[in-house]
């Protein structure tokens, strides 16, 4: 249950917070998971492979979220690459015509 409650806490100081501002820029922020009370989270749209990327992460999402709330320790970018994106560059590499996604 406290999993929970973590969750929704951070979820909020993301939309009241930070999401608006990120939004300004073409760019939104996804909480990808909390483990051991470090929230994981990825930078979507605009803000997705940015090279400003890590100072935003330190600046502004950690910032808020350590100034609003004790339940979380730390903030990380999560970096893992989606299995869309490898079918994407497989197919790139094949020759073969795509939209992006």
């Amino acid at each position: 249950m406290e999993d929970n409650r973590i969750y929704k806490t951070v979820e909020e100081i993301l939309e009241g917070r930070i999401r608006p501002e990120l939004g300004r820029h073409g760019g939104s922020i996804v909480l990808v998971k909390i483990e051991d009370t470090v929230a994981y989270i990825r930078l979507t749209g605009h803000c997705s492979g940015c090279p400003s990327a890590k100072y935003t992460l330190e600046n502004l999402v950690k910032e808020e979220i350590m100034r609003h709330t004790d339940l979380i320790s730390d903030v990380r970018l999560h970096e893992e690459v989606s299995q869309e994106l490898y079918d994407f560059a497989r197919d790139i590499l094949a020759g073969k015509q795509r939209r992006i996604p």
